[in-house]
């Protein structure tokens, strides 16, 4: 199956329920007129795509529209194609530049960050990179465990602690291994903190201190992992990791699993934070590297 028609099957739900709403609403297409604006506005807002960049992307296509003119549905298609694309913060990959890199990552209980630290870790060793895991979600029975089954599973080394440990010793333990080991990449498991408890957003900004201390000038992505089903509940917890902890990218996941699946679109305009992956799937290469073009592409086709 090639790239674009894994997206475009991971986007299965959403194309059924929303992107047929939008082709409905172009199916009518006679002219580029309110009526058709507004119904092209509330299928966007139905597509958990939110108000504010419904209508940002609707305003954006009338002055496009008066200014080129557009008379073809096609031609209409494509201009919202690429408004929505463009609207996105760009996605230039992981900067993974310095022996070690880092990347943390971070979210709420039950988004799959653990699987996606997994997956992740395969598509960089598969790339010819030494990946090193931290386990430093030492509140959750069997994080560890789970996160060693797939260091054997990837070939990557693990360091971890004893359950209630303190997760920044293992993040510092893991930063003095992998320059011991010469791993490439260190990923960083976090526990599955509440973004409206202070206690814990202090921790996590205690392992960033960690980082700083123990490689100053290591190349440096947080990752917020987001489960697509919660919908507008994802721009909450978005907005106020990204407040405590200076996010690089976002990892929405089970996209797959819900028929909105244009929060992805959201969060990335509203935060100016690129979508780095996109998770389709519960297979190591479901993980897809996020491109804004071919994903609106796959939400339309």
């Amino acid at each position: 199956m090639s790239f674009f028609d894994k997206i475009k099957e991971g986007l299965r739900k959403t194309k059924e329920s929303t992107a047929s709403g939008l082709n409905a609403v172009m199916a009518n297409f006679r002219a580029v007129d309110e009526e058709l604006l507004q119904e092209l506005e509330d299928a966007m807002v139905l597509a958990d795509m939110g108000a504010y960049t419904a209508s940002e992307c609707v305003d954006e296509l009338r002055r496009r529209a008066k200014l080129a003119n557009l008379k073809d549905g096609d031609a209409v298609r494509d201009a919202l194609c690429d408004i929505l694309s463009s609207k996105m913060a760009q996605n230039n990959g992981l900067m993974l530049d310095t022996k070690p890199s880092v990347i943390l990552v971070v979210g709420v209980n039950g988004v799959g960050k653990t699987t996606t630290i997994g997956k992740l870790g395969q598509k960089l060793t598969q790339e010819g990179k030494k990946v090193l895991f931290a386990a430093a979600d030492t509140f959750r029975a069997a994080a560890a465990d789970q996160l060693t089954i797939w260091a054997q599973r990837c070939g990557a080394d693990i360091v971890r602690h004893a359950e209630g440990a303190d997760p920044s010793a293992v993040i510092f333990d893991a930063l003095t291994a992998a320059k011991a080991r010469g791993a490439d990449v260190v990923i960083c498991d976090t526990a599955g903190r509440l973004h409206n408890k202070q206690n814990l957003m202090n921790e996590l900004a205690k392992m960033n201190r960690v980082i700083d201390r123990e490689a100053p000038n290591c190349s440096r992505e947080t990752l917020l992992v987001l489960d697509a089903t919660t919908g507008q509940n994802a721009l909450t917890q978005a907005d106020a990791f990204n407040e405590a902890a200076k996010l690089t990218g976002v990892v929405v996941t089970k996209l797959d699993g819900t028929a909105k699946g244009g929060i992805a679109i959201h969060i990335s305009s509203r935060l100016s934070v690129p979508v780095k992956f996109i998770g389709v799937g519960e297979k190591a290469d479901d993980l897809l590297p996020f491109d804004a073009r071919e994903f609106v592409r796959a939400f339309f086709a």
